[in-house]
């Protein structure tokens, strides 16, 4: 890395990381889920897993929504020594760093089947939902300002997925162009000329 540069990562694609993980992992829970009778029933479990789903949907959109519009608006202009960190690698590492908590929280998704079948991996793909619906909204900021936002990766944790967490002083941006991430995260469509 250049002298004076850091390596930064898109803010969107920090959010997004776990979006699929979670969905794919609830889906399959509550699927599991549905073939047991559990205490409650199929019935009651379905239906309290829809209500949790929705209400984890609402908290993940709109959990610390005023810290990453207050880090957007203040966002500083990334230098020429930063180094842009790619979409994939910035998902394997939230993936790698979170691998532990995605299987604890899929054991216990398919665990909580024999309580309210189907609830719990049904909560655990509204955390994907909410994810993914964040995701787009902090691509709203980046198109309302035209800048991509990009965290520093040194101030991602451990687990390479605060984006908002107390280690992040500010965020810094880019053009519209920059990167391998469209606004909000998701793959470009056609490659970028930068």
């Amino acid at each position: 890395m250049a002298r004076g540069g850091h390596g930064l990562a898109r803010v969107a694609v920090v959010v997004r990381a776990g979006a699929a993980p979670l969905w794919w992992l609830g889906v399959l829970a509550a699927g599991v889920g549905v073939c047991v009778p559990g205490l409650t029933g199929r019935r009651i479990g379905v239906t309290a897993g829809a209500a949790l789903f929705v209400v984890a949907v609402a908290v993940v959109v709109y959990a610390r929504r005023k810290r990453y519009a207050a880090l957007a608006r203040s966002a500083a202009r990334a230098g020429k020594h930063d180094v842009l960190q790619d979409r994939a690698v910035t998902a394997r590492n939230w993936r790698r760093g979170h691998r532990w908590w995605l299987l604890l929280a899929f054991l216990a998704a398919v665990g909580s089947a024999f309580a309210a079948p189907a609830a719990g991996g049904m909560l655990l793909a509204g955390c994907g939902a909410g994810l993914w619906l964040k995701a787009a909204w902090v691509g709203r900021l980046e198109r309302d300002a035209d800048v991509l936002l990009w965290v520093r990766v040194d101030w991602l944790g451990r687990n390479a997925g605060g984006a908002v967490g107390k280690a992040v002083k500010g965020y810094r941006s880019t053009g519209i162009a920059a990167g391998d991430a469209a606004p909000g995260g998701a793959p470009r469509k056609t490659p970028a000329l930068v």
